[in-house]
């Protein structure tokens, strides 16, 4: 049965509580029986924007659906605390392990908690989190970055990735938070995640270069490894490049195609840093992919603004809507995860040798 006991409130002038709720009950209505949130009806799903998705049902008061939601995560866990990269359905689409995709069930189960203050059922799930992170940090490397995954045969990928080390920093974060009110303290993860953030925020030359992806740009303020004036420098010296004024955020900086979900979460890593403007001008741009359902087209290719993929929405795209509008309305108790108030500070650990120590 769907519970739709409270929403996110409307940005004024924006988007309206009505539309939030239009939209979240368009995510709940993809949900699957089994609980699998999949990108659009027929279409994949991923753990990762499976999270982000039953982030936004837990704001929007489907309590419910966001609890079927890690339990499908529950009941699909690999033996090694992992997860397959893509499944349609009850199959595997794509056999990778991805190590950000893993993690952040951490951040979602945390959200989950600061929202509902739910801690039953939050340790009913503390072994799932525990056997992700545990599975994650196997792959930790000498220099505090993460190798960003395991391919189809179990090889393990050489590099690590910025934007997948950024969110796996937010993750363990929240994975520490999450082990204190389950009263099981990982301090072990503490130090990992101050190595991790060290790296992300004094050693990009660390992660393989992809800076062409407007995430690569924005995440390490998003996953609150860059802070204060660091994180706005981020910000500004790659505002022209990524940023489409009046449209939105590039996915990639080579080309005026904008993605309202990458819109949507520059708008929280702005919000991060205060700058309550400027992500509201940003997130007023969403509105060009909203459709009358409630549904938001992945993303609008410029000057002939035409959907790209060709008519697809999806249910990530919403989500991070969802998300970013209740960070600006402070609507839920969850609302300043993404500003990283309800996390305590991080450690920064440099690396043996390394010439920041």
């Amino acid at each position: 049965m769907t519970t739709t006991l409270a929403t996110v409130s409307g940005v004024p002038g924006l988007l309206s509580e009505s539309e939030i709720a239009q939209s979240a009950a368009h995510l709940a209505s993809l949900q699957l029986r089994r609980g699998q949130v999949p990108w659009f009806v027929g279409g994949h799903c991923d753990p990762w924007n499976h999270v982000e998705a039953a982030m936004a049902l837990t704001v929007t008061g489907y309590v419910a659906e966001a609890r079927a939601a890690y339990r499908w995560l529950a009941d699909s866990q690999l033996g090694d605390g992992s997860w397959f990269n893509y499944y349609l359905g009850d199959q595997v689409k794509d056999a990778r392990l991805d190590t950000n995709v893993c993690a952040y069930v951490a951040a979602g189960l945390y959200h989950y908690l600061v929202a509902t203050d739910d801690i039953d059922f939050c340790v009913e799930l503390w072994p799932v989190v525990e056997r992700a992170i545990e599975f994650v940090l196997r792959y930790q490397h000498a220099d505090g970055t993460i190798a960003w995954s395991l391919n189809s045969i179990g090889q393990r990928e050489s590099y690590a990735l910025l934007t997948g080390s950024s969110s796996i920093f937010h993750s363990l974060r929240c994975a520490v938070a999450l082990a204190e009110r389950v009263d099981a303290a990982k301090p072990s993860w503490e130090l990992a995640a101050g190595r991790l953030g060290h790296a992300v925020a004094h050693h990009p030359g660390a992660f393989a270069p992809k800076n062409e992806f407007a995430m690569d740009w924005y995440y390490p303020v998003f996953s609150g490894a860059l802070i204060g004036d660091a994180g706005l420098k981020r910000i500004d010296d790659g505002w022209e490049r990524h940023v489409m004024d009046g449209y939105g955020v590039r996915c990639v900086s080579t080309s005026d195609w904008v993605t309202a979900a990458e819109t949507g979460e520059c708008v929280l890593a702005l919000d991060a840093l205060g700058l309550t403007n400027q992500a509201l001008d940003l997130f007023s741009f969403t509105r060009r992919h909203r459709r009358e359902d409630g549904a938001y087209w992945t993303g609008i290719a410029y000057p002939s603004e035409v959907t790209f993929p060709d008519g697809e929405t999806t249910s990530y795209t919403a989500a991070a809507i969802i998300l970013a509008a209740d960070a600006l309305t402070s609507s839920s108790a969850a609302a300043g995860l993404f500003r990283h108030d309800s996390l305590p500070m991080p450690l920064d650990l440099a690396e043996p040798g390394c010439p920041l120590r």
